[in-house]
C-alpha cells in the first residue's frame, strides 16, 4: 500500500525526540582516501541511471531572465528525523504545497501563500530505505519488531530512548552504519523512486519545476558538513549516495565526477555553515593537509553556491565579529554554542569564508570558495517555502509546532525555539522556468538569497557603465552587453580604472518598503589578510536621510505596531538603484563585492506568536527585524 498523507498506522503521530537533529550531528566518519570508503564510492558511480526521455515542451524564454523564486532545503516523512517529529507529508504532498495546494499537517490546514516557482525535496540520503520500510506495507522490513515498536511509539520519553539506541549510538564510531532495521539496498531504490516520481509527476515546464534532489549528511565529530545535491534534469543514478557510503566531502566530489562521466549534470550546495566547527571554510582537507589547486578547483567546480540562511540561522555574519557592520545582528542563532561542543567562531561564516578564497586563489590559482548565494528553509514539515512571519508553524513537527514551545522550546541537538527563523528564499535569474534553465543559473551563480521576502535584486559590473543607466529603458540589454551579471567574473580592464557597479532592487509586492542597498567589498592584501568595506550606495528618502559625521546613514524609521504586530508601509521606497564606483580600487588584488538589498523594520514572527497567543512578547529576541537580500558576488582577480 502506498504511503500517503492521514494514510499510516494508529499512533504514528510522534513528536520530535530530544536528540532528533544529532542523529546527523554527531557522526564521525573515517577520511577520505580510506581505500574502502573510495572504493565504495567508485561502485556507486557506475550504478545504472534513470532517463526519462519524453520530449520537452517549448516554453517561453526570456534572454533578459526572469526573476524565480523557490526552495532547496526541503524534508518530508522520508527523513527519520522529520518522521519522529510528526511529519507525514510526501515528495509529492511538499510539491503540492510548494504549487499552492492545500496540505494537511500536524493536524491543520496549511497553505503557502504564494506559490513558488520551483522546489526541490531533499530527504536524507542516510535514511530513505529506513522509511520506506516504516511507512509503506509490503516493503521488506516493514513487520520486523523495531519498525512495529517506532510506530507504535507514544511516549516522548520512549521515543528519545528509542530514537538513542537505535540510531544515534549506531551512527557514532569510526564507521558510521545503517541501523539494524535497515533492510537493504532495494528499499531505498524504492524509496528513491518515490522522490523521482514525484518530481516527474508534479515538473510543469514553464508553469512550476519540480527539481531532482537529495541532502547527504556527513558530520564528522558533529560538525555540520551536509550538503544538498541537485540535479540539472531526470537523468539521475537509481541509487543516491549517502554519508555511509561516501564519508567526507571530496569522496562526494568523486562520486559526483563519476555522474559526470556518465553525462549526468549535478551540483552540491554547502548548508549550516554557522554550524560547521570552523570545518566548511577550513584551511586543510579532510585528512589534515593544506589545500592544493586539485582541491580547490574540485570544489568549485562541483559546489558553486552556499545556503546563506535557513531556519537554523543566518550565516552571513555574526555581530560578535563584525562590529562595525551595523546590520550584522541579524538572525545569528547564538544557542547553536550551546549543543554538540559547537562554537560561534568568525570563520564559520560566509563572508569570512568567501575572502579567505580569494587568499587562496592569490596563493594556488584557483578559489576553493567561490560560492554564490542562495537560501532554503531545512524544514522538517514537508512544507517548502513557507517563510511568512506572520503565521510560521515552525519547523521541525511538535517540538516546535506551538508559540508556547517556540517561546521556551529547544530543538534537540541544535538550538533554543526562539532563536529559530521560518527561513530563506533562493532567487534565480534564469530564461524559463524550467529545469535545465534554473539549474544553469544555479551552475554560473546568477541567484540571491532572501530571508523569505519576495524582493527582486540585480547586480552588474563592469568598466564604463554611464552613471544614468538605471534609469534607462534599455538598462538590462547594456548591462549584460558591457559587463557581468551577479556570479560572474569581472575581467581586468586596460582602459578603465575603475569598476563600475549596477545596483537594483525592488520591493516585494506583497511586503515592505526598501530601506537601502549596501554594497559589501572584501579584498586581501599581497599577504592574502582580509580586509572589507560596506557601503551604503542608494537608501530611500535621501532628502532627508544624510550621512553623519561619521559616514553613517541615519536609520530608516520604524512603523511598526507591537500592540497588534503589524507595520505601514509610509517610510522606505519600492525601488532602489544607482551606479556605483570603487573609490579605493587597487587593480594588482584580488576582491569581490556582493549587495545586501535591506526592507523596513517589520514585525518578528516571535511578536505575530505572542500576539495571536495572548503571550508576553520575548525580551532575549528582537520584537522586529529588517528581512534582507544578498546577491551573489563578482569577483575581480588581477592580470597574471
Amino acid at each position: 500500500m502506498q504511503f500517503a498523507t492521514g494514510n499510516y498506522p494508529a499512533g504514528a503521530s510522534v513528536r520530535i525526540c530530544t536528540a532528533m537533529i544529532a542523529l546527523f550531528a554527531t557522526a564521525c566518519s573515517p577520511p577520505p582516501g580510506d581505500d574502502e570508503a573510495s572504493e565504495t564510492a567508485a561502485s556507486q558511480v557506475t550504478a545504472p541511471v534513470t532517463a526519462h526521455t519524453e520530449p520537452a515542451p517549448v516554453v517561453d524564454s526570456n534572454p533578459l531572465r526572469n526573476a524565480y523564486f523557490g526552495e532547496t532545503h526541503l524534508h518530508t516523512a522520508y527523513s527519520l528525523d522529520a518522521y519522529i517529529g510528526g511529519a507525514r507529508l510526501t515528495p509529492a504532498d511538499a510539491y503540492r504545497f510548494a504549487k499552492g495546494e492545500a496540505v494537511e499537517a500536524l493536524g491543520q490546514g496549511n497553505r503557502i501563500s504564494k506559490p513558488l516557482d520551483f522546489a526541490a525535496v531533499t530527504d536524507h540520503a542516510e535514511y530513505l530505505g529506513e522509511m520506506q520500510s516504516t511507512m509503506v506495507e509490503g516493503t521488506p522490513g516493514h513487520d520486523q519488531e523495531l519498525l512495529q515498536q517506532l510506530r507504535a511509539l507514544t511516549d516522548e520519553n520512549e521515543r528519545r530512548q528509542w530514537f538513542l539506541k537505535y540510531v544515534i549510538m549506531n551512527t557514532r564510531g569510526d564507521k558510521p552504519q545503517h541501523p539494524p532495521f535497515y533492510a537493504g539496498p532495494e528499499t531505498t531504490k524504492s524509496a528513491w523512486k518515490v522522490t523521482l516520481d514525484a518530481a516527474e509527476q508534479h515538473n510543469d515546464p514553464g508553469r512550476f519545476t519540480a527539481l531532482v534532489a537529495f541532502e547527504w549528511s556527513s558530520a564528522p565529530k558533529g560538525a555540520n558538513l551536509h550538503r544538498n545535491v541537485i540535479f540539472r534534469g531526470a537523468q539521475v543514478p537509481d541509487l543516491p549516495v549517502s554519508s555511509f557510503e561516501v564519508p567526507r566531502e571530496e569522496a562526494l566530489w568523486e562520486w559526483l565526477g563519476g555522474l559526470e562521466k556518465q553525462g549526468i549534470n549535478v551540483l552540491a550546495i554547502p548548508h549550516n555553515s554557522n554550524a560547521s566547527k570552523g570545518l566548511m571554510f577550513a584551511d586543510t582537507n579532510s585528512r589534515g593537509e593544506p589545500l592544493d589547486l586539485g582541491y580547490a578547483e574540485q570544489r568549485a567546480h562541483f559546489e558553486p553556491l552556499i545556503e546563506m540562511m535557513q531556519v537554523k540561522g543566518n550565516s552571513e555574519v555574526h555581530r560578535k565579529f563584525w562590529p562595525a557592520d551595523e546590520f550584522a545582528d541579524f538572525e545569528n542563532a547564538d544557542s547553536l554554542a550551546k549543543f554538540s561542543e559547537r562554537v560561534i567562531e568568525k570563520r564559520n561564516f560566509v563572508r569570512a569564508g568567501v575572502t579567505s578564497g580569494l587568499a587562496w586563489e592569490q596563493k594556488l590559482g584557483a578559489n576553493p570558495y567561490k560560492l554564490g548565494f542562495v537560501g532554503g528553509t531545512d524544514s522538517h514539515n514537508g512544507m517548502p517555502g513557507d517563510v511568512e512571519e506572520y503565521d510560521w508553524p515552525g519547523g521541525h513537527g511538535l517540538e516546535d509546532g506551538s508559540p508556547a514551545r517556540r517561546q521556551g522550546a529547544e530543538v534537540g541537538g541544535w538550538l533554543e525555539a526562539k532563536d529559530l527563523n521560518p527561513g530563506a528564499l533562493t532567487g534565480v535569474w534564469a530564461e524559463s522556468n524550467t529545469r535545465d534553465s534554473i539549474w544553469d543559473a544555479m551552475k554560473r551563480r546568477e541567484t540571491f538569497a532572501t530571508s523569505g521576502t519576495r524582493l527582486r535584486v540585480r547586480f552588474f559590473g563592469g568598466w564604463d557603465f554611464p552613471q544614468d543607466l538605471t534609469g534607462q529603458p534599455d538598462m538590462l540589454q547594456r548591462a549584460y552587453a558591457g559587463g557581468v551579471p551577479m556570479g560572474g567574473d569581472l575581467q581586468p580592464s586596460k582602459q578603465a580604472s575603475t569598476p563600475r557597479f549596477v545596483v537594483w532592487a525592488v520591493k516585494d509586492p506583497d511586503g515592505a518598503n526598501l530601506d537601502r542597498i549596501q554594497l559589501i567589498k572584501t579584498w586581501v592584501d599581497a599577504d592574502g589578510e582580509p580586509h572589507e568595506t560596506i557601503h551604503d550606495v542608494v537608501w530611500s528618502e535621501p532628502e532627508t536621510r544624510v550621512r553623519g559625521v561619521d559616514g553613517k546613514l541615519p536609520p530608516v524609521g520604524n512603523s511598526v505596531d507591537l500592540g497588534n504586530a503589524s507595520y505601514r508601509n509610509t517610510i522606505g521606497a519600492a525601488e532602489l538603484s544607482a551606479v556605483w564606483s570603487d573609490p579605493e580600487f587597487d587593480p594588482a588584488r584580488h576582491a569581490l563585492y556582493y549587495i545586501r538589498v535591506l526592507e523596513i523594520p517589520t514585525p518578528r514572527w516571535s511578536t505575530h506568536d505572542a500576539v495571536k497567543a495572548g503571550l508576553e512578547l520575548l525580551d532575549n529576541v528582537p520584537a522586529t527585524v529588517q528581512e534582507r537580500a544578498w546577491s551573489s558576488p563578482i569577483w575581480y582577480s588581477p592580470a597574471p
